[in-house]
């Protein structure tokens, strides 16, 4: 349901807003079947951080910036 909170919009201009709204839902990308929307353990980037926890030594400051 659309409901107009602010002005006195004329039948065709309700008409044009509607159709824009109508265009846009119906050119919105649907996910695939099989989308589940979670990432593959190889592209997590958290599991590269775990084999390069910064250890001391004086190359320990490249390392700072990965998750932990």
């Amino acid at each position: 349901m659309i409901k107009v909170v602010r002005g006195n919009p004329t039948p065709e201009e309700l008409a044009a807003a509607l159709a824009v709204v109508q265009a846009r839902a119906a050119a919105a990308p649907t996910a695939p079947s099989g989308a589940t929307g979670t990432r593959d353990a190889w592209a997590d980037p958290a599991r590269v951080a775990l084999a390069r926890r910064p250890s001391p030594g004086p190359t320990s400051w490249a390392r700072t910036y990965w998750p932990a």
